[in-house]
């Protein structure tokens, strides 16, 4: 492994930075919970850097004076002298690697939390621009990167000034002159390892970039789409091409890196032997010659191997500061995002919702990126296109009683989602007000509001956990007998029980384990036992095959029993029987009533259902 001031780092990511007092104010919030252990870590430091100058010295008692003096007594005194500063020593780096590990593993937990919960109340919107493997990395490597700054940049810096300073100190109480000789070598070694450290983050930044491409595509590839994408399409052995050439790249660039490490090392421990050579041939004519001891030309060789490594070091202090804050600033940008749906101060609870819905002269476009994103996290670093600047909806007013069941219908792009997503509060009405059973959903708890709502999208989401996980995710308190009633209900619990490890066998990826039907029922099932009072079908029923859609739709008759229920469709089987049907066009309501009354009525819903089995207009210009 390189030394510490040489691990590859890219500069230019803090080219004309300062050590900013606010930057350190932030990182000393999440260090001082840890202060004590901080204080221990850097306490222990010290004292094995002034304990590591003992040896020498009495190694210089027993040459100069228990040897020529035929003491036995002093020699085992120094001797077990040296034994226990050995243990001691021994002991304290146990204790420093303890402390390390305390303070760094908590901050890596303490930072990962506190992202992770970031994230958790991000918009929707956040996530509809932002790479998955970026945002993952900042919760990884940005996070321990951040961590190292506590634990390996500042123990590195303490240690390497203490060490040179106890070290140095030590050497010209010794023999001045012998400490000016051994630093005389030093530029031979510290020129040629500022051009290594240089050529390393050269070659750092592409690795960092490569080895971001393999990670892209392994993510994109290894789930059960990009997989079924992949051989469908016959692209097996492009793809295997692509990510070789990039393996192959980050090879090379591993055995160069290991070869400048080598260099380095080699390079280190010759200007180590440069520095003996000089001491022991110069300091044994200043032996001869009375000036000094032999004792003491012993302890400055030992002295002399100490002082090379921190100096180095410490000539790229300032960089590895910096480098080690950008992790840091990268967690805070995080951090800092901002979060456009948030409870009001003095939000109530929802409580015994009944499901009554109104759209008050609803007014709705897309917010602007920078309100929500953060350009470091999409693809290129920048903010690409905004998403257009007008109204997806325009003036929407309708009311729905509690256990009305409506249809929304209209072409795709007419804000059919976006109007039940506004009820969910997944996004905030640009004007107007959404309300349920009286209240402003802006007004209630997000929880709450949650609570009260259930969604079944055209492609439910599943973990890759087990059938009765995925289940108890929507009410973790259910009882067996509770799950097994609202499968039954799905129409899913004859497929379950017939499964091989049964409410316990694993769905895979999204669910993948299931046909759309059963994923379907599934999803069903799991909104049955969340119980809301109001239920949002949006294309539950499409892409599936006419006897998987007559089952779903038999669960759905059931899971609409009692419920205000909003669904969004195209297959006229799903919406005839609703109680009114609204037709939307151009983000406005065109016309809305009862299938036998908007037939009559010979407008665009009848033209579209005397066309064809499927409602699907196209849009007026």
């Amino acid at each position: 492994m390189l030394p510490h001031h040489l691990i590859p780092r890219d500069k230019s990511a803090v080219t004309g930075a300062k050590i900013g007092k606010t930057a350190l104010r932030r990182v000393w919030q999440f260090a001082h919970p840890y202060r004590r252990s901080i204080s221990g870590f850097l306490i222990t430091i010290l004292v094995t850097a002034v304990i590591a100058l003992i040896p020498p010295f009495m190694f210089r008692m027993i040459v100069d004076h228990a040897i020529p003096d035929g003491d036995k007594r002093r020699i085992v005194t120094l001797t077990v002298v040296l034994v226990v500063v050995a243990l001691g020593d021994a002991v304290l780096q146990i204790v420093q690697r303890w402390y390390s590990a305390r303070i760094g593993e908590g901050i890596i937990y303490d930072l990962r939390v506190a992202l992770f919960d970031k994230v958790q109340n991000m918009p929707i919107a956040f996530f509809t621009r932002t790479q998955t493997g970026a945002l993952i990395s900042r919760l990884n490597n940005d996070v321990i990167g951040a961590q190292s700054a506590v634990t390996g940049t500042l123990g590195s810096v303490v240690s390497n000034v203490v060490i040179l300073a106890t070290t140095l100190g030590a050497m010209l109480a010794l023999e001045w002159r012998l400490t000016l000789l051994s630093l005389i070598v030093l530029p031979v070694f510290i020129v040629p390892a500022k051009r290594v450290g240089a050529r390393l983050q050269e070659i750092s930044r592409e690795q960092m970039g490569l080895n971001a491409g393999m990670n892209t595509q392994m993510t994109e590839r290894f789930n059960v789409s990009g997989a079924l994408l992949v051989k469908l399409f016959g692209r097996h052995r492009e793809e295997v091409g692509a990510f070789g050439s990039r393996a192959a790249r980050v090879r090379d660039i591993g055995i160069t890196t290991a070869m400048y490490g080598r260099v380095f090392f080699v390079a280190l421990g010759l200007v180590g032997a440069l520095g003996a050579v000089a001491i022991y041939g110069v300091g044994a004519f200043m032996v001869v010659s009375g000036g000094i001891t032999i004792g003491t030309l012993v302890a400055m060789a030992a002295f002399v191997q100490r002082i090379y490594q921190p100096l180095t070091g410490l000539t790229n202090a300032r960089l590895e500061i910096l480098t080690a804050l950008v992790s840091f600033e990268r967690v805070f940008e995080v951090l800092d995002a901002p979060v456009s749906i948030t409870d009001r101060v003095g939000a109530v609870e929802l409580t015994n919702a009944r499901g009554a819905v109104e759209f008050d002269h609803v007014s709705f476009r897309y917010p602007p990126a920078a309100s929500f994103s953060i350009a470091s996290l999409e693809l290129s670093g920048v903010m690409h296109g905004a998403d257009p600047d007008v109204d997806v909806l325009n003036d929407i007013s309708l009311s729905i009683a509690a256990g009305e069941t409506i249809a929304l219908v209209g072409a795709s792009g007419t804000g059919k989602t976006t109007l039940a997503t506004l009820l969910a509060r997944l996004y905030d009405v640009t004007s107007g007000a959404v309300r349920i059973d009286g209240h402003d959903v802006r007004d209630l708890t997000g929880i709450s509001l949650r609570t009260a709502v259930g969604v079944v999208s055209q492609d439910s989401h599943m973990f890759h956990e087990s059938v009765n996980s995925n289940l108890l995710y929507a009410q973790p308190s259910a009882t067996h007998e509770q799950i097994v009633a609202a499968c039954q209900a799905a129409k899913i619990h004859e497929v379950i029980s017939a499964l091989p490890d049964g409410y316990d066998t694993i769905v895979g990826e999204r669910g993948y384990r299931l046909s759309g039907g059963e994923k379907q029922r599934l999803a069903i099932a799991r909104l049955l036992l969340k119980n809301p009072a109001v239920m949002i079908l949006d294309e539950a029923t499409s892409h599936l095959d006419n006897e998987g859609e007559i089952l779903v739709q038999m669960a759905l008759t059931e899971a609409m029993k009692n419920r205000t229920a909003i669904v969004i469709a195209h297959r006229l089987s799903t919406i005839r029987d609703a109680d009114r049907i609204i037709v939307l066009n151009n983000g406005k309501i065109a016309e809305q009533g009862t299938h036998e009354q908007l037939m009559a009525s010979n407008s665009i819903y009848a033209s579209q259902v005397r066309a064809g089995e499927s409602f699907e207009p196209v849009r007026a210009d």
